[in-house]
């Protein structure tokens, strides 16, 4: 087995600027009238739909007649394809450039607005960029405004969406896909429901277990991953996950766990989830808490803190549902699975398709 993980990652870009702190959403409207000066002055706002009914919960955002907004279907991860469309329904009906994409959400919206603001300035179509640095130009300036935390999309180098055509998840990695700038404004996650702000905020401490327990070692990666470990365990063991002081250190170690695997890779807990997305349509952050039940042979102590954490706060994770999987769906999961070579490689070296045979993955799936 190796001992040191080679990513490839010789320099990392971060966020340029960022504001938080409750209110901070009041900060946008400025940076749009900076930014319009500088180009045609249209503004394109991608928005989690929950507010397409809610947005004066938003605030002033900045709007003028000329922008435009598409309200980002979130019941579903997002597709290639779906991205797709979007981005040729801007084409026919919010034509030229715009000067900035906002995006405003959980970690899809943030996702498609990068997605988005590459394919303006790169072309093609999103599979096309799938991958690791394949997008050459930068996209449109971007501004994302995360509304619930955990994902880390706010402060990472891809955007994560599947191709249903040969059943891969993954993003685009690359540089370009960092935002310009974040505000993350507290406040905004408020009205998040409570399990998914325990499955969403389980998101940044499950990357930081697999980056802190993975072969590839990065200082800086290592040093944001305990710290959101820290805070992670501070919000999810007290009695009120949801108070105010520990949305703001949720949105903190939202931030700084998406800095610590833009260094690293995540391990062993990613690819099985992505495989309960790909085949069975489970989001992505409820998937990864209920891969978490297959998980004690791996992260022990992270496996008891987990459940530790889940039960303090009664969050019920769904169990059972492989129960009824056949043969076949068993060979979907692990085909979904197996592909995600380099975190694979990072939690267990180069003998993972050894140890993880179709036989392993199957015991550990049927665990859910």
């Amino acid at each position: 087995m190796n001992g040191i993980l080679e990513t490839g990652i010789s320099k990392v870009h971060n966020v340029n600027h960022y504001s938080i702190g409750e209110g901070s959403i009041s900060e946008l409207p400025l940076e749009l009238s900076r930014l319009r000066k500088k180009s045609n002055g249209k503004a394109l706002y991608l928005v989690d739909e929950f507010f397409e009914s809610n947005m004066e919960k938003l605030g002033d955002l900045g709007f003028i007649d000329e922008d435009f907004i598409i309200y980002i279907q979130t019941k579903e991860e997002p597709t290639t394809q779906y991205v797709n469309d979007i981005y040729q329904t801007l084409i026919e009906e919010f034509p030229g450039e715009p000067c900035v994409v906002v995006g405003i959400g959980g970690g899809i919206t943030m996702d498609c607005a990068k997605a988005i603001s590459n394919l303006y300035t790169n072309g093609g179509k999103a599979e096309d960029y799938q991958g690791w640095d394949l997008l050459s130009k930068p996209g449109v300036y971007k501004i994302g405004i995360p509304t619930i935390s955990g994902t880390g999309a706010e402060a990472t180098r891809t955007c994560v969406m599947t191709n249903k055509a040969n059943g891969l998840k993954l993003g685009m990695n690359s540089d370009y896909s960092v935002f310009d700038r974040v505000i993350m404004d507290p406040k905004l996650s408020s009205t998040v429901p409570r399990n998914q702000f325990f499955y969403t905020g389980m998101d940044a401490y499950i990357h930081c277990i697999e980056s802190i327990n993975g072969l590839h070692k990065n200082h800086i990666g290592r040093a944001f991953a305990r710290e959101t470990i820290n805070l992670c365990e501070e919000v999810f063991l007290s009695e009120d996950m949801m108070s105010d002081e520990n949305r703001i250190k949720l949105m903190t170690a939202s931030y700084l766990g998406g800095c610590s695997i833009a260094t690293s890779y995540v391990g062993l807990i990613h690819p099985f989830s992505a495989g309960l997305s790909v085949v069975l349509d489970i989001h992505h952050c409820e998937a990864n808490c209920i891969v978490m039940r297959g998980m004690k042979e791996f992260y022990p102590k992270e496996f008891d803190v987990f459940w530790q954490m889940a039960h303090k706060q009664n969050i019920q994770i769904p169990s059972g549902i492989t129960k009824s999987l056949n043969n076949h769906q068993f060979d979907q999961l692990y085909d979904s699975m197996i592909i995600h070579e380099k975190p694979l490689f990072n939690a267990l070296g180069d003998k993972f398709k050894e140890l993880l045979t179709r036989g392993k993955v199957k015991e550990i799936y049927e665990l859910m």
